[in-house]
């Protein structure tokens, strides 16, 4: 069976650990050159290292997804590179600051609606710019999460971020339909990364946001990697402008309240 995404350039932004390393990696051993992007260089080095050792080729470029001359620039440089563009996961995003609105500032509410969703509207901008430059359509999927189908206390501007990918997702994915790029959206629920360990690691915490996951434990980096590698391929060649749920059951049923 040929891969999936054999002879394909596929862009992992936050590219530099949890799920980005891990679909990144995923994406070399379907066949795709892949560059990874995000703001920590060693890090982003150490990915390139797994891609290779896949038996990939890979390419880091240090990007800001919330700056505009960094996102074009590093689209720039994938076409310089590698001569062209087929597949993007924007999966660049940070937590923030988990506070009551009360209590956040302004500082922390832009910053990140600035990387978890201006990032994401840079990133489609340059990408979608580029494949419809191709004229061979292409494949995006956008980091959004189960906060962006739900409310959380203490996480308004996280929410609210990924209500806005959610949104983003479905008006891109209209605009482009027709020119052959698909465009979806990812939505995990708590998934074992560096990001959860920092939100959920108190004891009581954790054990309150596992008692929400059915399936009584959280996602692992690849399962939503593989997620993502089918919504990239032709295997989902008529979906677009979905949101795809792996949540361990967690919106399925009723559930305490936040």
């Amino acid at each position: 069976m040929t891969p999936e995404l054999e002879g394909k350039v596929a862009l992992v932004t936050g590219g530099t650990s949890g799920i980005g390393r891990e679909t990144a990696v995923v994406f070399a051993k379907a066949g795709a050159k892949v560059v990874v992007a995000g703001r920590r260089e060693p890090e982003g080095q150490e990915t390139v290292e797994l891609i290779r050792a896949a038996g990939g080729e890979g390419l880091f470029v240090k990007t800001d997804v919330s700056k505009a001359p960094e996102v074009e620039a590093l689209i720039h440089k994938t076409i310089e590179t590698f001569g062209r563009l087929d597949v993007a996961f924007n999966n660049a995003g940070i937590e923030g600051v988990w506070v009551p609105i009360t209590r956040q500032s302004e500082e922390d509410f832009d910053r990140t609606m600035n990387v978890n969703l201006k990032g994401v509207w840079l990133s489609l901008k340059y990408e979608i710019r580029q494949m419809t430059k191709q004229g061979k359509g292409g494949a995006i999927v956008n980091m959004a999460s189960i906060m962006g189908l739900v409310g959380s206390g203490a996480a308004a501007a996280y929410t609210a971020s990924k209500h806005g990918v959610i949104g983003l997702t479905k008006a891109a994915a209209l605009e482009t339909a027709r020119g052959g790029i698909r465009i979806n959206a990812v939505c995990p629920g708590v998934i074992e990364t560096g990001m959860a360990d920092r939100v959920f690691g108190a004891p009581r915490v954790h054990d309150f946001v596992l008692s929400r996951h059915p399936v009584g434990r959280f996602g692992k980096p690849s399962e939503v990697a593989e997620a993502v590698l089918w919504m990239c391929s032709d295997r989902s060649s008529f979906m677009t402008g979905q949101c795809l749920i792996l949540d361990g059951g967690f919106l399925a049923g009723p559930n305490p309240p936040t």
